[in-house]
């Protein structure tokens, strides 16, 4: 069977807290001809990873590597690997993916809100511009 697994069927193989749907989630994934990590789902997990579980960022950065790396698993691997680098950076893994895309789509620069996103945005090379404040 060729799968594409949802945030929640991740959550349950990263954190094993549910020990049924955690075996069912490991068993699902090792089985699997192909699972799909859809970019969507991996921002979801850092999310519920850090802010539910605090889980803290150099350990998810591990566990989306783990998940990558599996022999099964396709991924849009350019821009998980955006997200990884900015997270890796003490950012956050959605805005490294977004500027990933943008960038893909045709966009040159990368605008946002957010301070230190525009900062770390800059401190990896790609043009950045703060709107205004809010962190």
């Amino acid at each position: 069977m060729k799968i594409t697994a949802d945030t929640n069927v991740l959550v349950r193989a990263v954190t094993g807290d549910h020990a049924q749907q955690s075996k069912a989630a490991r068993t699902a994934l090792k089985k699997a001809e192909l699972v799909a990590l859809a970019i969507p789902v991996l921002c979801e997990l850092v999310w519920v990873l850090s802010q539910g579980y605090k889980i803290p960022q150099r350990d998810i950065a591990e566990a989306i590597r783990r998940l990558m790396n599996g022999a099964n698993v396709v991924v849009n691997r350019p821009a998980a690997e955006a997200g990884l680098a900015l997270l890796d950076a003490g950012g956050d893994f959605a805005d490294g993916v977004i500027a990933y895309e943008g960038n893909w789509l045709g966009a040159d620069t990368f605008v946002s809100f957010d301070k230190k996103a525009v900062k770390l945005m800059e401190a990896q090379g790609a043009s950045a511009r703060l709107l205004g404040e809010i962190s």
